[in-house]
């Protein structure tokens, strides 16, 4: 199980630095400690709903290990 969290936590690291059309649309035209600091907000958006499903996901897997106990 370990193992493969890693193999994807690797490869998503390509996906991370995704814009959307309008995004690029805007970085483009400005210059490149925008775009950094756009991507940077992007990332810190997407991640806390991920955070929030992992807990989510975490906390039933500890009521149904314990539920079996």
């Amino acid at each position: 199980m370990k193992k493969i969290f890693f193999i994807v936590l690797f490869f998503s690291f390509q996906i991370l630095k995704a814009q959307c059309a309008m995004c690029k649309a805007v970085v483009e035209s400005g210059n490149a400690s925008e775009a950094e600091g756009l991507n940077t907000g992007i990332l810190y958006l997407m991640i806390f709903p991920y955070i929030l499903i992992g807990a989510l996901l975490y906390f039933i897997y500890r009521y149904k290990r314990k539920k079996k106990i």
